[in-house]
């Protein structure tokens, strides 16, 4: 079961047979969205000691949200995006 909150949510889900017979299923691969097609909520600026999950809690009241920011501001690396002090980052809308 996947969380409805999770960044695989809508994905489905496939099964691929073995030639042995075996089937394993898997979650099909998620596409990252083109961030100038995300609508912005607000934007914050990162303070110092800030972490992802306690900017989603404040902006979103759920820390496990975190990779909406990710998406939105072109992160591989999400600690990236928190690095610097006074960075402003992207809040897109959760829906």
């Amino acid at each position: 079961m996947i969380d409805p909150d999770s960044r695989y949510a809508d994905r489905p889900i496939d099964t691929l047979v073995t030639a042995d017979g075996r089937e394993i299923r898997y979650i099909r691969k998620r596409t990252l969205p083109r961030p100038d097609a995300m609508r912005v909520l607000t934007e914050v600026a990162v303070q110092d000691g800030d972490r992802l999950d306690l900017i989603c809690a404040r902006t979103y009241g759920n820390p496990g949200a975190w990779w909406r920011i990710a998406d939105a501001n072109e992160a591989l690396d999400p600690t990236d995006l928190v690095a610097t002090p006074g960075r402003r980052l992207k809040i897109p809308s959760p829906i």
